[in-house]
């Protein structure tokens, strides 16, 4: 255990990119052989997915000097629930709690972006692809990166979790992140079991169907089990899932880097679908 805190506490950035693209790498190769749903034009879904890392690295990059800076002050001044407990001294114990609660929270962030309408027409830019795979995962505008970002900051001042603590977690999200967003499907019977706890991507998929009430179900970041506790958690036939948004179905405005960036900043429009 003290091998792993040490590891965290000092891991390189490199390493978090290295485990970013393994992933990318291992589950966009799983997706050629069980794709879900085949795309029109996989190299130019890609690129443009892959494009909306440019302006997300500067924003990475300031927001992870915040980060450090808030965790450094919350142990100094033991802010965060974390810093309050009876058995903080015990690392996996802290890291579990820690865990589940930052987890929480991103399901709580995640319904947000859902609720907030300016904040659904930033976070709509990811929902939008109508070609699910792994590059979905970097799908997501820069101004959306800074207030997922910004929201950490605060789930830190929350939860007082420790910096090693913070970075595990983040490495266990990267994996999942990009797993859920895989186009293919589990076995059913491995899915029911999994899914009790953990997301999979045949329950993230339904998150991504483009029409309500499917949109607004399966919140979960990494575990499921919010989404079962709070009612949102539901499930779809494979073959009745449509990836994408409807209030932006029409390829000219979802497959185009510059026109994606700027959907933000239009009028918002309202789904057709009743619920």
């Amino acid at each position: 255990m003290n091998q792993l805190v040490a590891y965290f506490s000092d891991v390189p950035d490199s390493h978090r990119i290295i485990l970013l693209g393994l992933s990318l790498f291992i589950f966009g190769n799983l997706e050629l052989l069980f794709s879900f749903k085949k795309g029109e034009n996989r190299f130019k879904h890609i690129r443009n997915n892959v494009l909306f890392m440019l302006p997300a690295a500067p924003i990475q990059f300031l927001f992870g000097l915040l980060i450090v800076y808030t965790i450094h002050y919350c142990d100094l001044n033991k802010v965060g629930i974390l810093h309050h407990l009876p058995f903080q001294t015990h690392a996996w114990i802290s890291f579990v709690i820690g865990f589940f609660a930052l987890d929480f929270l991103e399901y709580i962030y995640h319904i947000i972006m859902h609720k907030v309408k300016r904040l659904w027409m930033f976070h709509l830019v990811h929902h939008s692809d109508r070609d699910l795979t792994v590059s979905t995962t970097l799908r997501e505008h820069p101004i959306e990166t800074s207030f997922r970002l910004a929201f950490l900051v605060l789930w830190i001042f929350i939860t007082g979790i420790s910096f090693w603590a913070l970075l595990f977690r983040q490495f266990i999200q990267i994996f999942s992140n990009v797993f859920v967003h895989a186009n293919f499907r589990l076995n059913e019977t491995i899915d029911r079991w999994l899914s009790i706890l953990f997301v999979t991507p045949n329950m993230h998929q339904v998150h991504h169907h483009f029409e309500q009430p499917y949109t607004d179900k399966n919140y979960g970041d990494v575990l499921s089990i919010w989404d079962r506790m709070f009612g949102t958690y539901t499930t779809m036939k494979a073959d009745e899932i449509v990836f994408g948004v409807d209030t932006y179905f029409d390829k000219t405005e979802n497959q185009n880097f510059k026109t994606l960036l700027q959907i933000p900043f239009g009028q918002y429009r309202k789904s057709s679908k009743k619920i």
